[in-house]
């Protein structure tokens, strides 16, 4: 008998969102692409933590739950201030769901 790569059952974001969990999933996974992002440019610049937290003004601290892949309490402000001591800028678009 040949299935072929006929799908059984409903895709894991739709098991997510049947869950209550895909918002929460989305979150974690932005987060992580935000902090290694920032991880990465901070490797490519030979930045360290404590060089970059004085460039965006914070606490070494503050850096830290930034880069903390699964802290998604992430604000608009801190991103843009950590963009600005890289010398990026953010770039945020909504896409159709």
């Amino acid at each position: 008998m040949n299935m072929g790569k006929k799908n059984i059952g409903s895709s894991f974001d739709d098991f997510l969102k049947e869950e209550a969990m895909l918002d929460d999933a989305t979150a974690v996974a932005l987060k992580r692409v935000i902090a290694w992002q920032i991880a990465e440019e901070m490797k490519t610049q030979h930045l360290t933590k404590t060089e970059l937290a004085k460039r965006m003004h914070t606490s070494r601290a503050a850096l830290n739950q930034l880069l903390d892949e699964d802290d998604t309490s992430l604000t608009l402000t801190t991103l843009a201030s950590a963009a600005a001591a890289l010398g990026k800028t953010i770039n945020f678009q909504l896409a159709a769901a």
